[in-house]
C-alpha cells in the first residue's frame, strides 16, 4: 500500500502545499510515510486537474489518497462526484482526509474482523459523500452571495468588474520576451495558463 498525498488549491495566490506537514504528522502517527504528494492548483469543481489525473494514473490497487479535507479532492457537481467515485472504485483506492476520523482506520496497521471492517467502510463511504455534497453547496453559496453582492454594487454604480494584475501582465511578457517558454513563465510566475497564453496573444506570439 502506498499512501498518495494530494494537495490542491484553488488559485495560484493561494499556498497549495500548505497542508502537507498536517498530512505527514498524520501518516507518521499511524506509523505510514507518504511516499508521493502531488500539488497543484486548480479549482476543485472540475476533473480537468493535472495532478489529480496523475495520481490515479500512478496509483495501484488498494493505495490511499490522503487529503486535508473533502473539498480539497471535491466540490464537484453530483455527476462528475459519480464519475470520480467510479475512477477510485476501479482501483480500490481509499480516500483518507484529515477531517474524516473514520477514514483514519485505512491508515491503521491492525487489522478489524470482516464485520467490523465492513460497518466502518461503509459509514466512512457515507460520509465522504456527504462532505463531498456539503463542499458543492459552500461553493454554490458563496457564487451566490458573490454575485448578490456584484448586482448590488453594480445597481449603486460601484461596481468596477475585476481589475488586471498589470505588474504580473508585465512580468510575463519581460520573460516571454526574454525567449522563456510559456510552461516557463507560468512556473516562474504563478500566472495562470490563460494569462500567459493572452499575453502571448498580444505580444502576436
Amino acid at each position: 500500500m502506498f499512501i498518495r498525498a494530494y494537495l490542491r488549491a484553488s488559485t495560484s495566490e493561494q499556498d497549495a502545499s500548505r497542508a502537507k506537514g498536517d498530512l505527514e504528522q498524520l501518516a507518521s502517527q499511524h506509523g505510514c510515510k507518504i511516499a508521493a504528494t502531488y500539488t497543484e492548483n486548480e479549482s476543485g469543481t472540475t476533473l480537468k486537474r493535472p495532478e489529480l489525473m496523475r495520481l490515479l494514473g500512478d496509483a495501484h490497487d488498494g493505495d490511499v489518497l490522503l487529503v486535508e479535507q473533502v473539498d480539497r479532492l471535491s466540490r464537484l457537481s453530483d455527476d462528475d462526484w459519480s464519475i470520480l467515485k467510479g475512477m477510485l472504485a476501479d482501483k480500490s483506492i481509499k480516500v483518507v482526509a484529515l477531517d474524516l476520523p473514520t477514514s483514519h482506520m485505512f491508515l491503521a496497521q491492525q487489522q478489524q474482523d470482516a464485520f467490523t471492517g465492513a460497518m466502518l467502510k461503509a459509514i466512512n463511504g457515507m460520509l465522504l459523500d456527504m462532505l463531498a455534497a456539503i463542499a458543492r453547496k459552500d461553493y454554490e453559496d458563496r457564487r451566490r452571495r458573490q454575485r448578490q453582492g456584484i448586482d448590488k454594487a453594480a445597481a449603486e454604480g460601484k461596481y468596477k468588474g475585476r481589475q488586471p494584475d498589470m505588474e504580473k501582465r508585465q512580468r510575463v511578457m519581460d520573460l516571454l520576451k526574454a525567449g522563456h517558454s510559456r510552461r516557463e513563465v507560468e512556473r516562474l510566475t504563478g500566472a495562470s495558463h490563460g494569462l500567459v497564453q493572452k499575453v502571448a496573444t498580444l505580444m502576436g506570439d
